[in-house]
């Protein structure tokens, strides 16, 4: 994880609902105990990247499926594509989609 990896990671701790002021409720067996995630570079509690970490698509994909991940054609950020056609990622398919169904409708109503 790099640092503004970890940045981001950081943020998301506070909306995990085992996060109470900087202490980890599920590591509290009677005293306080620091959430490790919120210390460490590397993913390491399994609450956080099973419910919080989807919460920011990009950057669980960035995480947990660096192997399975390609640059969009468009705007070159890296997505986890659904199919091994996949081109683009969920923003910019919507915008090429519109603008492929614009020149076919352009095109077909010039022919006219």
């Amino acid at each position: 994880m790099n640092y503004q990896q970890y940045r981001t990671a950081r943020r998301l701790v506070h909306s995990c609902c085992n996060y109470d002021g900087g202490c980890c409720l599920l590591l509290d067996n009677g005293e306080e105990c620091v959430c490790p995630q919120s210390i460490t570079y590397s993913l390491i509690c399994k609450w956080f990247r099973a419910a919080v970490l989807p919460l920011d698509n990009a950057l669980c994909a960035a995480l947990l499926y660096r192997d399975h991940m390609k640059p969009c054609a468009i705007c070159g950020s890296y997505f986890v594509p659904k199919s091994n056609r996949a081109k683009y990622c969920s923003e910019c398919a919507e915008q090429e989609r519109r603008r492929k169904t614009r020149d076919r409708v352009r095109r077909h109503r010039a022919d006219m």
